[in-house]
């Protein structure tokens, strides 16, 4: 079942966020969550979105915008990897607190308690109008790049703080989402470095299946946002994904999920 529901939410997450340059990680992650420990999900979901990223770039990656990467995107490359390190050594078996609701035990560790908080966060970047309203240069692209980077390593996350900066920068609907890819491609590639050393021990055989049906799901809804790509409304589709965000999140934070 959980291969049914991650695809169906892999393919039309693809398609929304490949015009908001966001949204893929940031939605695929609590829904793994639910299925998978918190560090196996964050690293499943970057497998996912690295594998998406591999296919964005060959339709968007002629439009990167080479400042922009240079000052955004290595100190975002570099923070990831302090993000991914601290990752793995949180314990995992702290609870923070607990209840009974109707009769059934519900608990929140303390990773999950704290990417669920990162999450809603995200999400309400794009839904407070003092975020919208924020206004940024490309002096603060190193510091955008290093909040985006580490947030991206820590909870696979690393999407909504990134467009918070680059939309503000002013580059062209294609030129924004070729570079947020290009950046996003190497963030992902130094994170699941990182990942992958601590994972080393785990058995991931059984979810190969999964990853190929996410994987290929991404890959079509990408291709459908492509041929959308002029026909939408970017804000529309931003606001949505972050609802839908802060539903998820709300829900692991109470440990419904």
């Amino acid at each position: 079942m959980e291969i049914l529901i991650i695809s169906i939410v892999t393919f039309f997450a693809a398609i929304l966020t490949f015009f908001s340059g966001f949204g893929l990680g940031t939605i695929l992650t609590p829904l793994m969550m639910v299925f998978f420990p918190v560090e196996v999900a964050v690293a499943f979901t970057g497998v996912i979105h690295f594998s998406n990223n591999i296919f964005k770039l060959f339709l968007v990656g002629n439009y990167v915008n080479k400042e922009v990467f240079i000052k955004f995107g290595i100190p975002a490359i570099i923070a990831a990897f302090i993000g991914s390190f601290i990752l793995f050594n949180i314990n995992s078996n702290i609870v923070v607190y607990s209840y009974n609701l109707l009769g059934n035990f519900k608990e929140v560790s303390l990773i999950k308690f704290i990417v669920s908080l990162l999450l809603i966060f995200f999400a309400l970047i794009d839904l407070v109008p003092f975020f919208g309203n924020l206004k940024f240069n490309k002096k603060s692209l190193p510091i955008g790049g290093v909040l985006s980077g580490f947030f991206g390593g820590l909870t696979g996350n690393q999407g909504a703080l990134r467009s918070a900066f680059l939309i503000k920068v002013g580059l062209e609907k294609k030129v924004f989402i070729g570079t947020t890819v290009f950046i996003s491609f190497f963030v992902d590639l130094t994170r699941l470095g990182v990942y992958s050393t601590n994972l080393i021990n785990i058995n991931l055989s059984d979810h190969y299946v999964l990853g190929i049906f996410a994987i290929s799901s991404g890959i079509v809804g990408s291709l459908i946002g492509n041929k959308l790509l002029t026909k939408v409304t970017v804000s529309g589709i931003r606001i949505l994904v972050a609802i839908l965000i802060l539903i998820l999140s709300l829900g692991l934070l109470l440990g419904l999920l």
